[in-house]
């Protein structure tokens, strides 16, 4: 279970807020508080296990950055055996940056998904408000934490409805679009991520990028040459590419804007970059 999630960038902590006496629970009750603070719990055991591992330098052969990690571990840990996890606690850039080997698994940040049931999802105001109480029940919880709520009993059964019947379905719960597709986009902005695409007589495609990223970084993403020899971005948002339709027709009506090596990329744009050949 923890070597599963040690490599991956944020954790998906999935909580059961359904009462159904037919559906188990591993400790025969629902009670979402526990539930919470036994993974937690767990978490930070993990981490403490890691940095006990972690020796102090001796020597005057040893680099000095060796003792500033030293140092870091040693702050961490106090604070860990206090129950803090490490996204709670107050450090700089460069601390992360000297425990980021260590992989820690409380460092990474968390989106709470609660699996509700198809009456609790229709009531969104009350069971929100329940979920925002629970939350502010665990120990240095940040609030507003990041939650979505979703029935995964639903979820499971509108997979096999096309697109059109999607939509139709998820109205009567007053939902515009499907848990998955609302995790994938909490996901991405609790990673500060964001999508651009590329479309031509091949194939279209979504790359993904970090918020904040300038043209030529992101043409990086597609070939690594593709930065070093960018010279410019054709750039135009997704919509208006679509209803254009396509890069003529878009550039015909004056929707395509030209950009260069300072422009910040936005979600969701197509783009069409020129490089040096």
């Amino acid at each position: 279970f923890l070597s599963h999630i040690r490599e991956v960038e944020a954790i998906v902590h999935v909580v059961r807020l359904f009462e159904d006496s037919n559906v188990v629970h591993v400790s025969d009750k629902i009670n979402p508080i526990d539930d919470i603070k036994t993974i937690e719990t767990e978490l930070i055991f993990a981490d403490l296990e890691t940095l006990n591992k972690q020796k102090e330098p001796k020597g005057s052969s040893v680099p000095k950055e060796a003792h500033t990690t030293y140092e870091v571990v040693r702050k961490v840990k106090e604070k860990l055996d206090s129950g803090i996890p490490v996204r709670q606690q107050s450090l700089t850039e460069e601390e992360l940056i000297a425990l980021k080997p260590l992989n820690l698994l409380t460092i990474k940040p968390v989106i709470y998904v609660f699996n509700v049931s198809e009456t609790q999802l229709q009531d969104k105001v009350k069971t929100e408000q329940k979920i925002i109480e629970i939350l502010k029940t665990i120990p240095y919880s940040l609030i507003p934490n990041p939650f979505l709520f979703l029935c995964a009993k639903m979820e499971s059964e509108i997979v096999a409805f096309n697109q059109q019947e999607q939509v139709e379905y998820l109205k009567q719960f007053g939902l515009e679009e499907s848990g998955l597709n609302r995790l994938i986009k909490k996901s991405y902005e609790i990673l500060g991520l964001i999508s651009f695409l590329t479309a031509g007589t091949i194939e279209a495609r979504a790359w993904t990028i970090k918020k904040g990223w300038l043209a030529p970084q992101a043409a990086g993403t597609i070939h690594t040459d593709f930065e070093k020899k960018f010279i410019k971005a054709d750039v135009i948002p997704y919509q208006k590419f679509v209803d254009a339709p396509g890069w003529i027709a878009a550039r015909e009506q004056g929707l395509v804007q030209t950009t260069g090596k300072d422009y910040v990329m936005q979600d969701g744009e197509v783009v069409e970059f020129k490089i040096n050949p």
